[in-house]
């Protein structure tokens, strides 16, 4: 029997047709997307470096720098050459050293039409004169308005009749990893140039305390510094400021101070001449995870408050041994974030802080001071008692003596209990407790005597702690170690 062949019609039913125009459609919103895509790999920076390139400038700085001559040569009495090496030494003294002209390169951008340019501190640190070379040719004089040393940044000011070009500000923090950038400046001398790569990373810090870097492959060398770091939309993103490199030129990891701190700084530079941080008043360390275990805390968080002097969070009611987990409304992960979020909060703004406290949240209202009035604030202090010594935890502790106090240069605000001895082979000599350190915490409340800490040890074991919490002094500098109640 012969099998049936079942012929497809060649005219399209109506419920095809509707498929073939759903997979178009499909197959369309496909494609565009890809063309979105590729859109933001940019063919050429022509475009974009045209239009930025006259607000960007070469600075040539000059520094009289003394000469220093040395000690002067020393010729026999009698010798032939005595009566030449006097009219000479007489000739230089008379003169005194001659002073020589030092100069260094570097790069800038303009951000106003009156004239106000952002550069690095580095760049213009201690110059006598400052020129500014626009992408015209047009040469001008500059004057400092401020510095920053914290964050390497200075801001310049000139003069000139006409309006000039500037670069807006973009937002760093909008910026990803990969995403396109280039830079522009005066790299090795050789004049206005670009280069361009992809943000390499985000929140880079370096060595200072409010460090928030871009790094980037784009090209970065010597005579970069203080140059733009442009988004695709002309703005910039980040100073360029320093390279790493073994060999002193690039290798593809440059760094850039990001806007979102070169911006606050400038703002401040501009309107006072100075930077005006915000001082929240406490020192701090991260929360490990042993310590926040210690502590209660169900995920190691925030920033662990260790001492408290006079000042704004003292006069509201924060303690040694509060986490700080909010700070106006900002989540706080750990210290170098809270140490940004206060320095770029406003002086004398009252904010609130969201603090940890024996297991409970509590939200306190602090009146911010000024840190660059505080760098000298004085550290709380404690009482003292009598001498007994004893063996716990893997350190032999002692209440202070006058000796010990004398001996370990222990200042007198300082009380609680010295170590004398860490064994080493303990998870205190591990976790860095040495002889000298002085214990004025524990579990939160403050020790005179060895009874405290032992009577501190029991209560947290019958809390079900399996760690004590310590807070240690070692030449005034106070830090919080945890340690572990199983030891036997």
């Amino acid at each position: 029997m012969t099998p049936k062949v079942q012929a497809i019609s060649e005219t399209p039913t109506v419920a095809q047709r509707a498929l073939w125009v759903f997979a178009t459609g499909v197959v369309l919103l496909i494609a565009q997307a890809l063309a979105a895509g590729a859109q933001s790999r940019p063919d050429t920076f022509a475009d974009l470096a045209e239009a930025v390139s006259p607000s960007v400038v070469n600075i040539t700085t000059s520094t009289t720098v003394a000469t220093n001559t040395g000690p002067m040569p020393q010729v026999p009495e009698g010798s032939p050459f005595e009566d030449f090496f006097r009219d000479f030494l007489d000739r230089n003294q008379n003169g005194g050293p001659r002073p020589r002209r030092s100069q260094a390169l570097g790069s800038g951008f303009v951000i106003s039409e009156d004239g106000y340019i952002v550069t690095n501190n580095h760049v213009i640190a201690e110059a006598d004169e400052i020129l500014i070379e626009f992408f015209s040719g047009e040469e001008l004089e500059a004057e400092v308005v401020g510095t920053d040393p914290n964050t390497d940044l200075a801001l310049l000011k000139v003069q000139s009749d006409e309006p000039l070009s500037f670069v807006p500000w973009g937002e760093s923090d909008e910026m990803r990893v990969g995403d396109w950038v280039m830079a522009m400046g005066n790299p090795l001398g050789q004049g206005f140039s670009v280069s361009a790569g992809i943000v390499s990373a985000r929140g880079r810090a370096l060595s200072g305390t409010y460090d928030d870097y871009i790094q980037t492959d784009a090209a970065i060398n010597r005579g970069n510094s203080g140059g733009p770091l442009f988004n695709l939309a002309g703005e910039v993103i980040g100073v360029n400021t320093a390279i790493l490199s073994p060999t002193g030129g690039s290798i593809g990891i440059g760094f850039a101070m990001s806007s979102r701190v070169a911006t606050n700084v400038i703002d401040q530079l501009q309107r006072f001449g100075e930077t005006r941080r915000g001082w929240l008043g406490v020192r701090i360390q991260d929360v490990t995870d042993d310590l926040a275990e210690g502590l209660g805390l169900r995920e190691a968080r925030g920033a662990l408050v260790t001492d408290v002097p006079d000042g704004p969070s003292k006069d509201a009611g924060i303690e040694a041994g509060d986490v700080i987990v909010e700070f106006n409304d900002q989540l706080i992960e750990d210290t170098r974030q809270l140490v940004n979020e206060v320095a770029n909060a406003a002086v004398g703004a009252e904010v609130p802080v969201m603090v940890v406290r024996d297991g409970d949240e509590l939200t306190l209202s602090v009146v911010l001071g000024r840190r660059e009035e505080a760098e000298g604030a004085i550290p709380a202090s404690a009482p003292s008692d009598e001498p007994i010594e004893k063996e716990v935890l893997g350190v032999t502790v002692s209440t202070i003596t006058d000796e010990l106090r004398s001996e370990l240069n222990i200042p007198e605000s300082t009380d609680g209990l010295v170590v004398t001895n860490v064994a080493e082979d303990s998870e205190a000599f591990e976790k860095g407790l040495r002889s000298g350190d002085v214990i004025t915490e524990a579990g939160q409340q403050r020790v005179a005597t060895v009874a405290d800490l032992e009577e501190r040890i029991a209560a947290a074991t019958d809390a079900g702690r399996r760690s004590l919490l310590l807070l240690v002094r070692r030449g005034g500098d106070p830090r919080f170690v945890a340690l572990s109640l199983d030891q036997g």
